[in-house]
């Protein structure tokens, strides 16, 4: 009685996918280096606090008249090292209008002429809110510029001073001290721990208070969003994940740019292990995250989309709570975006799911994500092509047999086989992987030669064949392993050549009746 049972292992373990299953899902590393060059998309890592023609107010509440701007470098040096605080407020705010000019701004002319520790010196003068603010704009500006120059700023002793200017009681200057902050973060990963290191963060997330002014707050989110930024390395956890409540509420505000740091923040922080996305989650953010895909501001939607990619890069259940909040039907509608970093974005989020398991996989297709990806991969943009092939051949590593004949029946081998022509070699094992798939399910389903004809119909054959002369070594091996295994009278699957992009088992049925269902 144990024969049939024992011939059903044997048949099962022939397809069996050796790969781990948390390394079906991709994390962002390969999407790095094409990310950073995303500048458009992304949010500045430092900004200028430029003049504009209506000179703001004060600390005070009003407009500071004097003779700054025909002042010349010599006369701002002379005096800002003068003990007249009046002079030193007319030569600090003429150094602070030169370093705002929009265009060469004579950041490196001013440091070399000393201003930075002068302006430093400043930040303590509390009896006197208008110098201070007019030293930290000065000092906003020299720390927009070059890592050397931010440098300059942090070497005169200007952080714990700046930090402690969240807490003054003139709004201009706390906002001046944020801006600066914000800057000096955004330089890289060891000035952003330094700031942290100060306990800016729980003094920036008091400042946002129901009153805050929304420029105010603006400027506040964007500091938090640098103090998430990076990942080589990530910042502290434990020292950002303070932000995580006051995220969530923002993510609740009117305004654009409130929302696409918040947004920013949170991508940054899911972009990581499932232990820091499982905080995310917990924050109870995902909802609204989820309904910000349906956001027509693109600034808004693409670091809303990101946050909700890296989540579902995480477990089945932080994945299940992106599906729970009716991602899938967001994402559909944004595979058809017209920007298409919008679309591979949203395909690219898509391949980690269909990387889950066969509920989620079929939650995918009943969403009707499936004709949106073969369409991609027939007309879209060759970055977008690539993210929807690794979708469609996670779904046919982790899919039912089921699943990959629905997979069949929608049309998918002749897009999916004229991608074996891509240049880049990558993306062919990645296609030859999911073929690979198809052809061992339709195999095991007895249905092998009906599959591999229809691959041949659509030239699949040809270009497998073309691809036994390949450049790469690892193309060429799985091209001919692929036609000595499926389209030839071999001794079956070479298994130390089986697809090596795909790693989760098909859950093959082979009584009777689910081989009627296996209906190419």
């Amino acid at each position: 009685m144990p024969a049939p049972e024992t011939t059903r292992t044997n048949r099962i373990s022939k397809f069996k996918f050796t790969h781990k299953h948390e390394e079906a899902r991709r994390m962002r590393h390969e999407m790095a280096v094409e990310l950073r060059k995303a500048k458009r998309d992304d949010q500045l890592l430092k900004r200028r606090n430029i003049s504009v023609a209506d000179e703001p107010q004060g600390p005070a509440g009003h407009i500071i008249s004097s003779p700054s701007s025909t002042m010349t470098v010599e006369e701002i040096i002379r005096g800002m090292t003068s003990s007249d605080e009046t002079l030193q407020l007319q030569a600090t705010q003429a150094c602070r209008k030169m370093l705002s000019r929009e265009k060469n701004p004579p950041i490196e002319n001013m440091i070399q002429r000393g201003i930075v520790p002068y302006c430093v010196e400043f930040l303590d003068y509390s009896h006197n809110p208008a110098l201070q603010f007019e030293a930290a704009w000065a000092l906003t500006n020299v720390a927009s510029g070059t890592s050397e120059q931010t440098k300059v700023v942090i070497e005169h002793n200007a952080l714990p001073k700046l930090i402690n200017l969240l807490k003054s009681s003139s709004p201009n200057v706390a906002e001046q001290a944020v801006w600066a902050l914000g800057n000096i973060a955004g330089d890289g990963p060891d000035t952003r721990d330094l700031v942290l290191q100060f306990d800016a963060m729980p003094l920036l997330l008091d400042l946002i208070k129901p009153d805050t002014s929304v420029q105010f707050a603006r400027n506040i989110v964007w500091t938090l969003s640098n103090l998430c930024r990076n990942k080589n390395p990530p910042p502290p956890f434990d020292a950002v994940k303070i932000a995580l409540p006051v995220l969530n509420r923002l993510l609740s505000n009117s305004d654009k740019d409130i929302l696409a740091d918040s947004c920013w923040a949170l991508s940054y922080l899911t972009d990581g292990p499932n232990e820091k996305i499982q905080a995310v989650v917990d924050s109870g953010v995902v909802s609204k995250l989820v309904q910000l895909l349906a956001e027509s501001e693109v600034n808004v939607l693409t670091p809303a989309l990101r946050a909700v990619g890296n989540i579902v890069t995480g477990s089945d259940s932080q994945t299940d709570a992106i599906i729970n909040a009716g991602g899938l039907e967001h994402l559909g509608a944004l595979l058809k975006h017209h920007r298409y970093n919008i679309t591979k974005e949203a395909a690219w989020t898509i391949s980690n799911i269909t990387a889950g398991n066969t509920d989620q996989i079929q939650k995918v297709i009943n969403a009707g994500l499936i004709p949106p990806l073969i369409n991609i991969l027939q007309s879209g943009d060759f970055k977008t092509q690539k993210e929807a092939a690794w979708a469609i051949t996670n779904l046919t590593s982790g899919g039912s047999v089921q699943q990959l004949a629905m997979l069949v029946q929608m049309g998918v081998l002749t897009p999916f086989c004229n991608l074996l022509e891509a240049k880049e070699w990558k993306t062919i094992n990645v296609v030859m992987d999911g073929l690979s798939n198809i052809l061992s399910a339709a195999e095991k389903m007895d249905e092998l030669e009906r599959v591999a004809i229809m691959i041949e119909e659509v030239g699949g054959l040809d270009k497998l064949e073309s691809l036994q002369h390949h450049e790469n070594e690892q193309v060429y091996q799985k091209a001919m392993s692929m036609i000595d295994n499926y389209f030839s009278d071999g001794n079956g699957e070479d298994e130390a050549l089986a697809p090596q992009a795909t790693n989760r088992q098909l859950q093959f049925d082979v009584t009777n009746n689910s081989q009627k269902d296996f209906n190419f």
